[in-house]
């Protein structure tokens, strides 16, 4: 009933050549020269034998006294926990909060150079040309506040002297507006 409409598998066959063999079954020249392990392989492996046993040795003495102070500090940490606990969570928030105001310090300085980059790009100008602007616009203030301060101190002079001779003080107390002697 059914047709052979099938079509046969087809095996294909590679064959690998394995660089220890040549052709002719005999070993390469490559692994003539060696037979085992060269002599400088095996001073290696003498010589770093005793340096690995030794640091396994002190890691397991090292693992050993730190189970030991840890079964003996046990009882005192929970004996003190009460002291130790705040104690502990007191220096670490100190820590934290340490840290935190390092990272805004940073963040902030980064922040306002980035701003003073772009201020300088968009404006072409340099900062001794701004710093020396500044100094202008303060002398500058500084020479009006004085004058006005000057005129004002004129002022209240005058005035002191145009009224100075009409008011009499005596004990601390006005006598009376336009009273003279």
């Amino acid at each position: 009933m059914a047709t052979n409409d099938r079509h046969p598998h087809q095996v294909q066959v590679h064959t690998i050549q394995h660089p220890r063999y040549e052709h002719g079954g005999n070993k390469s020249s490559f692994f003539t020269d060696q037979e085992g392990p060269s002599k400088s392989k095996i001073f290696a492996v003498m010589a770093l034998l005793p340096v690995g046993g030794i640091l396994l040795g002190l890691a397991g003495i090292t693992f050993v006294g730190t189970m030991i102070g840890l079964a003996i500090a046990t009882p005192i940490f929970i004996i003190f926990s009460p002291i130790i606990v705040p104690a502990v969570l007191t220096i670490g928030l100190a820590v934290a909060g340490f840290l935190t105001s390092g990272t805004f310090g940073l963040t902030g300085l980064s922040s306002l150079s980035f701003l003073v980059n772009s201020l300088r790009q968009v404006t072409g100008s340099t900062v001794p040309e701004q710093i020396d602007y500044a100094k202008r616009r303060v002398q500058d203030m500084v020479e009006y506040t004085g004058q006005k301060t000057k005129e004002v101190g004129q002022t209240i002079q005058d005035k002191a002297h145009e009224i100075g001779p009409e008011v009499q003080v005596h004990g601390g107390a006005k006598e009376g507006r336009g009273a003279r002697t």
